[in-house]
């Protein structure tokens, strides 16, 4: 992969990554869309887990620095979660066909869904650990599940979209990003 080709993907991942610090529904973020769409076309696979943890890192920090919630009991959780949708995004890497890519963004709204919220059950003192309490989680989460799923298809389909449009243009056709001189 060329230079200008990681250049583009991770200018695409970093505006996607910047779309947290504006005001939206809660879980209707870009993060799910960025490990699916980094797991999918970065390489090295360390890059591909490297680049979206640390827009995941960075865009926390701003919201904390700005906001004062950023950070949170559940992170290593959630950072877990992100870096198994990555691995969902490898599974795009020879065939991203726009059925395929649906179905990556569905599973990985999914796994988000029920790793995140086991966690919380299991970590976080709001539900008792119990059967009861374990399905009141899951319950009470399904309105963040709605946003996220949402937000992870326009995202991933706005960022794949973008990608497969640019490539076509500009690196099918042998086109060179210059740099202003």
């Amino acid at each position: 992969m060329t230079k200008s080709k990681y250049e583009v993907i991770i200018s695409i991942i970093l505006a996607g990554a910047f779309t947290r610090l504006l005001p939206h529904p809660p879980n209707f973020t870009p993060i799910g869309a960025i490990a699916l769409f980094g797991g999918a076309n970065l390489y090295p696979k360390l890059l591909a887990f490297l680049i979206p943890l640390l827009a995941l890192f960075v865009s926390d920090l701003a919201l904390q620095l700005l906001f004062g919630y950023g950070f949170h009991s559940q992170m290593m959780v959630v950072y877990g979660s992100f870096v198994l949708v990555t691995c969902l995004g490898f599974w795009l890497r020879k065939n991203k066909k726009p059925h395929r890519i649906v179905l990556a963004v569905l599973s990985s709204s999914i796994l988000f869904f029920l790793t995140t919220n086991f966690g919380v059950w299991l970590l976080d003192s709001l539900y008792p650990t119990s059967f009861e309490g374990f399905v009141a989680c899951y319950v009470a989460a399904i309105p963040f599940f709605r946003n996220m799923l949402l937000g992870d298809m326009i995202y991933s389909l706005s960022m794949f979209g973008l990608w497969a449009l640019i490539e076509k243009r500009f690196f099918a056709t042998g086109v060179r990003f210059q740099k202003a001189a």
